[in-house]
């Protein structure tokens, strides 16, 4: 796979980086690229075992995990089944701040604290072992070799996130330079940045590109509107990640850049939790995880039935993640992926539960639900809703000269009253709409801070994914 330099990158420059780190991702990634073949029983049993393991760890060494089995009556060694974990709480984001060293091991207090962008202006501070930081690099290691290409092959990373442009030092310019990775930032994603992404492109030929879907699918469209022909760049996959990815946004990144898009789905809290294979299934790497989806009051729901999002991140004993509801809707697939793997697979993720708008009668509206309609309209390059309250609706808009308002403006208030009830949508038309601090583009913003209560059983709550 690739030249012989990429070979060189795969088989000894990164793998001696790794050893250096202390990391165990090479061995990891060996047995991941042969349990990837399991059947779904086979990598259960191994899922259970690791889960054991990890319960008897946390019940042991962690002060937090030892006073929940307590008080919950828990005992880590009568685990028969993973369905034994729902006897657990869930945890949250609120319960990590509150309990902070407590969550972690005696050991775990030398390790940094690690801090995730903080979307929603409150970051999350936790801290990640080698065994997490192993297993996260040898599944997305796994997850490039699906697509043929390989750590060494040219490599753009387009991203937004402070956290890694701050942390780009000369030893990691050194090693990205050895590994042939080129980061540029995008996260003032002016025409002349999008311009010196297609022109580092079109110089560095770069088999893949990695970065957030916004940003990708910005960069596409210039090039794209630019008559700028990237299709022949020798660009074999976008890796797209760490944003919900819409349908318009991996057509303007195909057609842009000539490629597939490979969803990826994971966070800095919850590690790498899906990835997409060539043949479109999203799979959980279930050797390191456990994902369970679950309704309000924390009932599990079954496949193909949107829900709230838990992780068991099982390589995670220095700081263990049992049960974290990380703030996502997704729903699980139970039809195999024609690929072969036994990784169970997630259907569909339908972005943050935050991600939502409150309509008067308590329902929620999710954002694709406004995507969908606003997409699809000539001329429409940007857009953001933000809900001021349930009364008031801005909608910034970046659009053409194609963009017809007398015809279109009319559609879009009768589409938002119809979901959200007797709202006063106020247009403003701007030039580019600036990214949030963490760097991401947030299609919807609400500054509602007490959601009405929602409606009964029964009633309609729009959480529609067709965009």
């Amino acid at each position: 796979m690739g030249d012989f330099y990429t070979r060189l990158c795969a088989n000894v420059i990164f793998p001696l980086h790794e050893r250096l780190k202390g990391h165990r991702s090479v061995a990891m990634l060996r047995e991941l690229m042969r349990t990837q073949w399991y059947d779904r029983e086979r990598l259960q049993r191994l899922q259970l075992e690791r889960l054991r393991g990890l319960l008897a760890f946390a019940g042991e060494h962690v002060p937090y995990y030892r006073e929940t089995f307590a008080r919950a009556r828990f005992d880590p060694r009568r685990v028969e089944r993973i369905e034994d974990l729902r006897r657990l709480p869930i945890l949250t984001k609120d319960i990590i701040r509150v309990e902070g060293d407590r969550m972690g091991t005696e050991a775990a207090k030398r390790l940094p604290w690690q801090y995730t962008t903080g979307s929603t202006g409150n970051p999350l501070r936790f801290k990640t072992g080698i065994g997490r930081k192993s297993a996260d690099v040898a599944a997305k290691w796994r997850a490039t070799r699906w697509w043929g290409v390989d750590i060494g092959d040219p490599e753009i990373v387009c991203w937004s996130s402070p956290i890694e442009i701050k942390a780009q030092d000369r030893l990691r310019e050194l090693r990205d330079r050895l590994l042939r990775t080129r980061t540029m930032s995008t996260m003032a994603l002016t025409t002349e940045r999008m311009d010196e992404v297609i022109a580092e492109i079109r110089r560095m030929r770069p088999k893949m590109l990695f970065g957030y879907p916004s940003s990708l699918a910005l960069v596409a469209q210039r090039a794209i509107e630019r008559g700028m022909d990237l299709t022949r760049q020798g660009i074999k996959v976008a890796f797209a990640t760490a944003e919900r990815l819409y349908p318009y946004e991996r057509d303007w990144i195909e057609r842009g850049f000539g490629c597939p898009v490979a969803n990826g789905y994971g966070g800095r809290d919850s590690g790498f939790i899906a990835h997409q294979c060539p043949h479109g299934g999203l799979h959980i790497t279930a050797e390191d995880m456990i994902v369970e989806i679950v309704d309000e009051q924390g009932r599990p729901l079954p496949p193909g039935e949107p829900g709230e999002v838990l992780i068991t991140h099982l390589h995670s004993h220095d700081f263990p993640f049992i049960r974290f509801k990380n703030g996502d809707i997704a729903a699980l697939d139970d039809t195999p992926c024609l690929c072969g793997r036994g990784l169970p697979l997630i259907k569909e993720i339908q972005g943050r539960s935050l991600d939502l708008l409150y309509a008067h009668n308590g329902a929620r509206v999710h954002a694709v639900t406004f995507g969908a309609l606003l997409r699809r309209l000539p001329g429409m390059r940007q857009f953001k809703v933000i809900q001021e309250s349930l009364e008031r609706i801005r909608l910034q808009l970046v659009v053409t000269d194609e963009f017809d308002a007398r015809a279109a403006m009319p559609k879009i208030v009768e589409q938002f009253r119809y979901f959200l009830g007797p709202v006063q949508v106020e247009p403003e038309f701007l030039d580019r709409i600036e990214p949030e601090p963490t760097g991401k583009y947030a299609y919807v913003v609400t500054r509602i801070k007490t959601p009405p209560q929602a409606p009964a059983a029964g009633s309609p709550v729009t959480l529609t994914s067709e965009v």
